[in-house]
C-alpha cells in the first residue's frame, strides 16, 4: 500500500527578497551611543546638538535599520516648513512632492543607509512617507518612527501636537539645535529639553561639538563664532 505524502505547498512558493541596508549603522563616541539607547528605550526622544554631530544621520540610521528589521512598519519626517509658508501651494505635486524638497537633507540620510533601490520602494509603497509638520493634526502613526527635524523652529504647540500624533508601538525622535533657533526662548525645542528630562519615557540628549563627525573645520568655526548670549 502506497503511503500518502502531505504535499508541501509552502516549499513551492518563492522565497521573498529580503532587503538588506547598503550601509551598517554604527554609533560613534559617548554622546551618540546615548541617543542611540534612548531611542531603543524610550517612546519620545529629544536630541539638540550643532550642526555635524549626527542627529538626522543617527535618526535615519537606527529608524533604517529597524524598519529593514521588522522592528517598525513605517517611517514618518516631517520638519517645520518655516522658508514655505504659503508658497507651498506654488510648489508642483502633491502633499509629499511639495514637502520633500525641504526634507532633502533626511532623504539623503536615509539613502545613504537603504540604498536607493530600497528607498525609492518603500517610498513608492508608503512606507515611507514625508509629511508637513503643517497638515498632520488629526493624524494617528501606529508601528511607526516618526521623526521630526529642524525642530529648533517648532512653537511648543507645534510639538505637543506632534508627538500626540503617536499611536500604538510607535517611537516618537525630535531633532534640531536650540542655538539655532529664530524662535529664541519661545522655541518648542529649547522648552521641551529643559522640562521633560526627567520624565518617565522621555528622553533627552545632548551632542556637542565634539560629537562633530563631519570636515573638521566645522568644529573650529562653530567655535570661533560660539554666541553665548544667544538669547539676550
Amino acid at each position: 500500500m502506497r503511503k500518502s505524502r502531505q504535499h508541501d505547498y509552502d516549499s513551492e512558493k518563492p522565497a521573498q527578497p529580503q532587503r538588506k541596508l547598503k550601509r551598517s549603522f554604527e554609533a560613534k563616541g559617548k554622546n551618540q551611543t546615548e541617543y542611540v539607547l534612548s531611542i531603543i528605550k524610550n517612546d519620545i526622544t529629544f536630541c539638540s546638538g550643532p550642526s555635524g554631530t549626527g542627529k538626522s544621520f543617527i535618526s535615519a540610521g537606527i529608524a533604517s535599520q529597524h524598519l529593514l528589521k521588522g522592528k517598525t512598519e513605517k517611517l514618518i519626517v516631517t520638519r517645520p516648513l518655516v522658508t514655505a509658508g504659503a508658497s507651498l501651494g506654488a510648489v508642483p505635486g502633491d502633499i509629499q512632492e511639495k514637502v520633500r524638497p525641504y526634507l532633502k537633507p533626511m532623504e539623503e540620510n536615509l539613502r545613504y543607509f537603504l540604498g536607493d533601490e530600497n528607498f525609492d520602494e518603500l517610498l513608492e509603497q508608503d512606507v515611507i512617507r514625508f509629511e508637513p509638520l503643517e497638515l498632520m493634526r488629526g493624524a494617528s502613526y501606529h508601528n511607526s518612527y516618526m521623526i521630526l527635524d529642524e525642530a529648533q523652529n517648532c512653537t511648543l504647540k507645534q510639538i505637543k501636537m506632534f508627538i500626540t500624533r503617536i499611536g500604538e508601538n510607535s517611537k516618537v525622535l525630535i531633532n534640531g539645535d536650540v542655538d539655532q533657533t529664530d524662535l529664541k526662548r519661545d522655541s518648542g525645542l529649547h522648552i521641551c529639553v529643559s522640562k521633560l528630562s526627567q520624565l518617565k519615557g522621555v528622553g533627552v540628549c545632548e551632542l556637542t561639538d565634539d560629537d562633530i563627525q563631519r570636515n573638521p573645520i566645522i568644529k573650529s568655526v562653530l567655535m570661533a563664532l560660539k554666541d553665548e548670549n544667544i538669547y539676550d
